[in-house]
């Protein structure tokens, strides 16, 4: 009874809400809403894709009607609300973002509605359609049904080139066999816009520098036929220019690698392969800036070579503007070939340069705090596009909203060198044309790091990195290193940390595995480069491999133990990781988004390992993960530190070596820079073989991990400034692992976790 008297109350209330959003009294007595319109077709003969065809012709009705939501006219109610003399903020508000003017019936114009119909039907074929139009009126709205008699389309019974003059003529003779038009086709005015580009996409491709598509026109003949039938002409305009009927060919190419504004052009010039370099003073090699130039001399103009050339000369990182110029010389032109001179200019950025940068950093461990990074560059190191940097940094880190872990802290020491090669550094020399798009870095660094954390330890790293990274094209990009060695050790550790040591052996082994030597493999197709696509999917999957060739150079320890390289113990494991992200963007400028994220990882030690090093481990919770449990709280599998009197409060040991995570995330603009976002999290991780220090296998994976995910679900407000992200989310759990089976579904709003983390994590 209580609950039905508490859901007639909940319709009362949203009655009156809708009562209240109504917009009847606010319409001029003369005036009627309009609602929009429907069309009717009726045909002469049955029609393909007619259902196509109708949404087409919807498209262009006009006007668009006000919106409704549920009912009700939301925009329009606050667009009458903020007439008022004394609205107030809300309602000032309100019909700022959603706030829509009225669409009268008197703003109908039918007879225009019905000129662009029948338009548009010929523009497809149907050839003496009509339309007409009727209003249907209530007492506050109004609609329009237009109704359309189409006649039998017209279609093609054959497609030919017309006269024109040579050379051009046996160019597009060519592409006409390779056309989609074909017998039986509708005659469609936005088909032959396209053939239009189609063919002068091609023969810009074959050298016709001063081709345009309108230049060229189409004529259908119906004079042989007397059932609906029509030949299709291709020509050319009779104002079109002799010059856009020859194909051009290419010269000479110069190019001026320091090119500046200010300057005059130097006549200092030196000749390597069949290019001319200008430069008063050796900028760049021309043996190194050669390979990044695909126009070459006698081939004839090719757009889609100069496109490629602009953009892998501005991939070399030395360049602040690439800019190619091509230039016709009428003396040497031909009633058969135009020449052309082309002139790359390349204006570079400053040589050296100094980055200060003090940050607010947040890591995925939780850990907060100011960072400041010094970075040194100089661009073209060795006269070849080379890029040297060395980087310092000095990092304070507190760690927040972690429960018994709150009040840790770190002192963080870093000092980084990093020399990147725009090409190919291999013992076996490559053809860069195979690289069309981009050509391949080659990327080598050095670095040693020094973290003190207060109270647990201090940790010595250094690592060693080469490798190769490479754009395949616009979304895909591979990076590959075949050398990957990193060195950990423990410097110092505190009695309290050896303590945690002692009581897990599984910790201890990944802390002792202090070398880390193999290579790694990355693949990422990223379609969110495209800021404005509606659909945006995003694929990374990694490989890391360890331990496999230095196996080779390993020495034997005593029976038992691992075996040892230059006296150090090292790793080897296998570890694959699959990222998969799917954008929808929708609304008003494609604000609103709906971001879905799917995280799989799998690590298998072998060999000389009977567990992965503790860095290479995986952890669940956190503002990156799921954020209804703390960093590094959730798992592994059903394991629950409070129950254990073993434990000591720390997050050391919840860790694993399987990951499943997924995540879902809608996020709407609010005001100005600041978002909001709604989101759902489940994820949680797992040992393949359980760790002896937990009872009852609590932390294996099994066929029962969908009932092990934890899963939480929050709100969230973030500050997004020219793509500069501050979260703040407050989420909750409402399925725990760590609880009894039978009492994990439990939505604990009372117990919300609070994230503070910069940047999306997915």
């Amino acid at each position: 009874m209580k609950k039905s008297i508490t859901f007639n109350i909940y319709l009362i209330l949203f009655g009156l809400f809708i009562h209240s959003c109504s917009v009847k009294k606010y319409l001029p007595e003369d005036e009627k809403l309009y609602r929009g319109a429907e069309i009717e077709i009726e045909t002469e003969t049955p029609i393909d894709n007619i259902e196509a065809l109708k949404t087409e012709l919807e498209a262009t009705l006009r006007p668009k009607p006000n919106s409704k939501f549920l009912g009700m006219y939301l925009g329009l109610y606050y667009h009458f609300k903020a007439q008022k003399e004394n609205p107030g903020f809300i309602n000032r508000w309100l019909n700022k973002k959603i706030g829509e003017k009225p669409v009268y019936q008197s703003d109908v114009e039918t007879f225009e509605v019905e000129d662009i119909l029948r338009n548009r039907l010929e523009n497809k074929g149907f050839f003496y359609s009509t339309a007409a139009s009727t209003f249907e009126e209530k007492e506050t709205e109004a609609t329009v049904n237009y109704e359309l008699s189409i006649a039998e389309p017209y279609k093609m019974e054959t497609y030919q080139l017309d006269s024109m003059p040579s050379p051009i003529h046996d160019a597009i003779k060519q592409e006409i066999k390779k056309s989609p038009f074909q017998k039986g086709s509708n005659f469609d005015l936005s088909h032959m816009k396209l053939e239009r580009q189609r063919i002068d996409s091609k023969l810009k491709e074959k050298g016709y520098y001063n081709l345009n598509p309108d230049f060229f026109i189409f004529q259908a003949d119906t004079n042989q036929y007397d059932n609906k039938r029509f030949n299709l002409f291709l020509k050319l305009k009779a104002e079109v220019p002799k010059k856009a009927t020859i194909p051009y060919q290419i010269s000479k190419i110069n190019i001026f690698p320091n090119y500046d504004l200010q300057d005059s052009i130097t006549n200092k010039m030196e000749r390597f392969n069949e290019k001319n370099y200008f430069q008063d003073s050796l900028f760049i090699k021309p043996k190194h800036l050669d390979k990044y130039i695909t126009i070459k001399e006698g081939d004839n103009y090719n757009p889609t070579t100069s496109k490629n050339t602009a953009r892998r000369l501005s991939t070399i990182g030395a360049y602040k503007y690439v800019n190619i110029q091509y230039e016709e010389i009428d003396s040497l032109e031909s009633d058969s070939l135009g020449i052309l001179e082309a002139n790359i200019f390349l204006s570079p950025l400053t040589k050296r340069a100094l980055r200060a940068e003090l940050q607010a950093v947040t890591k995925s461990n939780n850990f907060t705090g100011p960072n400041l990074a010094l970075t040194y560059s100089n661009r073209n190191l060795f006269k070849g596009g080379e890029t040297l940097n060395i980087s310092t940094n000095v990092g304070y880190e507190t760690q927040l909203l972690s429960g018994d872990n709150s009040g840790l802290s770190s002192l963080e020491l870093g000092l980084k060198g990093e020399i990147i090669f725009p090409r190919v550094i291999f013992p076996i020399t490559f053809n860069e044309d195979f690289f069309e798009y981009s050509i391949p870095k080659t990327k080598t660094s050095l670095g040693v790091n020094y973290l003190n954390r207060s109270s647990l330890y201090a940790l010595l790293s250094g690592s060693a990195l080469f490798g190769y990274s490479w754009n395949a094209n616009r979304y895909i990009t591979y990076e590959f290193n075949p050398i990957s060695v990193n060195y950990t050790q423990l410097t110092q550790t505190s009695t309290e940390f050896q303590e945690i040591l002692d009581e897990n052996p599984f910790l201890e082994q990944s802390f002792d595995q202090q070398f880390i030597s193999g290579l790694t493999f990355s693949f990422t197709y990223n379609e969110m480069v495209d800021a404005n696509d509606p659909h945006q999917f995003y694929l990374n999957t990694t490989l890391d491999v360890a331990g496999n060739s230095i196996s080779l150079l390993g020495k034997d320890s005593e029976p038992g133990e691992p075996k040892t390289f230059l006296g150090l113990q090292y790793a080897q494991y296998a570890k694959a990781d699959l990222d998969l992200r799917f954008h929808l963007n929708f609304g008003k400028d494609k604000a609103q988004t709906l971001a879905t994220r799917l995280f799989a990882g799998y690590g298998l030690p072998y060999g000389n390992s009977d567990v992965i090093p503790y860095v290479k481990q995986y952890f669940s919770g956190g503002p990156y993960s799921v954020r209804a449990f703390r960093i590094r709280s959730l798992g592994p599998g059903t394991y629950n530190s409070e129950d254990d009197p073993d434990s000591d409060g720390t997050y050391f040991d919840q860790t694993g070596n399987i990951r499943l995570e997924a995540n879902a995330e809608y996020r709407f603009p609010l005001f100005s820079f600041f978002k909001g976002a709604i989101f759902a999290d489940a994820g949680n991780v797992w040992n393949s073989e359980s760790n002896p220090t937990f009872t009852d296998e609590e932390d294996k994976f099994t066929s029962n991990f969908i009932n092990e995910l934890g899963m939480g679900a929050g709100i969230g407000l973030h500050v997004d400034v020219q793509g500069f992200v501050i979260r703040f989310d407050l989420a909750a759990p409402f399925h725990d692992p760590a609880e009894e089976e039978g009492q994990r579904l439990d939505f604990k709003v009372d117990e919300p976790v609070f994230n503070f983390a910069i940047g999306y994590s997915f």
